[in-house]
């Protein structure tokens, strides 16, 4: 089968996850850069990494490659760039995204503007009539890259950013997005073996994460892609993907205690409906409680969290003595424990009282964090 040249997009900080979770479903020539995880595969890796791969915010299939030196160059090429006749008829809707800049090409949305011209000129010119811009649920979504060394045009497997599962219609305040959940979970080497503690859980992302990853369960399995609709779709490969992906799951697996603890009351619902509606249900508890009231198992486990840094929501002097009580609750409970702390505050991690063993760069939402490891005596 014929292999395409492929970028998933990936949240700064997890490229490397990234790379090790495409490899191992199945991609081939794997490299990584920033934010970015470059690879070829086949049509049914394609489908297969959509759905099962947990990591990326998206998937770009390139479908052509050329210099571009301008405006009028850009036009030209675009639109002798692909198979538009056959792709993209007036019937349908589309949008174009766009990255990098080049020779007078500069902002993006003219850039944007420009493609799209080129697109609908050529359609009058076929049909007489042309399609409709959507920005939101498109039929087909282009994406075009500029750099020094030319222009990569793109179709995106999917309108909307892989993160969405589809359990969580209910966020909290700074909602932590799914995929970077799931890598921070990798990042810990948690392999459900041991137990797993939320004390600020939110809307109970990590845990959903980790122990949807323990059982198998598809990140992609309750949407829908663009590329069902593609002309060389085929729904074969895709039921057999699907179906792979199926029996992989594993509800049967025995798993720790799983616990989050939230204390705002209308948070911890939102936290028990997100696990509900993933179907966890019999695998984690939320506790509407505040953290000093949990009580640990026995067995040492992980203890992960994101608290708040004092960006989006609360100050740093009230979030001080949150960072004190949490550390103090941490060193007098949690002895042979790991602890992992996201945190884009260095000032108020320095309030856990304790020093950190290893820690990992992470862009969470545009803010520089650090993803902390403590080992706990």
């Amino acid at each position: 089968m014929q292999s395409m040249e492929v970028i998933g997009v990936y949240p700064q900080g997890l490229e490397e996850e990234g790379a090790k979770e495409l490899q191992s479903l199945g991609a081939k020539s794997v490299r990584p850069f920033n934010r970015t995880v470059a690879f070829q595969a086949d049509l049914s890796c394609f489908y297969r990494l959509h759905l099962q791969a947990r990591l990326p915010f998206r998937f770009l299939r390139e479908i052509a490659r050329f210099q571009c030196n301008g405006p009028e160059s850009l036009y030209k090429s675009v639109q002798s760039a692909f198979d538009w006749e056959r792709w993209l008829h007036p019937s349908m809707s589309f949008r174009v995204d766009v990255t990098g800049t080049s020779h007078g090409l500069t902002h993006t949305h003219f850039t944007a503007l420009q493609v799209k011209n080129a697109l609908v000129d050529l359609q009058r010119s076929l049909w007489l009539k042309r399609s409709d811009i959507k920005l939101v649920d498109p039929d087909l979504c282009l994406h075009l890259h500029l750099s020094r060394s030319g222009a990569v045009l793109s179709l995106d497997g999917s309108s909307r950013s892989l993160h969405r599962r589809g359990y969580r219609a209910a966020m909290g305040l700074a909602p932590l997005k799914e995929n970077l959940a799931a890598g921070l979970i990798q990042k810990t080497g948690w392999d459900g073996t041991f137990p797993l503690v939320d004390p600020l859980c939110g809307s109970g992302t990590l845990l959903i994460e980790a122990v949807s990853c323990f059982l198998s369960l598809p990140a992609g399995l309750k949407r829908s892609f663009l590329f069902e609709a593609w002309p060389d779709f085929d729904q074969n490969l895709w039921e057999e993907e699907k179906n792979r992906a199926k029996s992989k799951i594993s509800l049967e697996k025995q798993i720790p205690a799983v616990i989050g603890c939230e204390q705002e009351p209308d948070i911890a619902r939102q936290a028990k409906t997100n696990v509900a509606a993933a179907g966890l249900e019999k695998f984690i508890t939320i506790q509407n409680t505040h953290f000093s009231e949990i009580v640990l198992p026995e067995k040492p486990g992980f203890i992960v969290c994101n608290p708040p840094y004092g960006k989006r929501i609360g100050a740093n002097e009230d979030l001080k003595f949150l960072y004190q009580e949490l550390g103090n609750f941490i060193k007098t409970n949690a002895s042979g424990w790991q602890f992992w702390l996201l945190n884009g505050n260095r000032e108020l991690s320095r309030e856990i009282g304790m020093k950190s063993s290893l820690r990992f760069a992470i862009s969470n939402g545009g803010i520089d964090c650090r993803w902390l490891k403590y080992l706990v005596n």
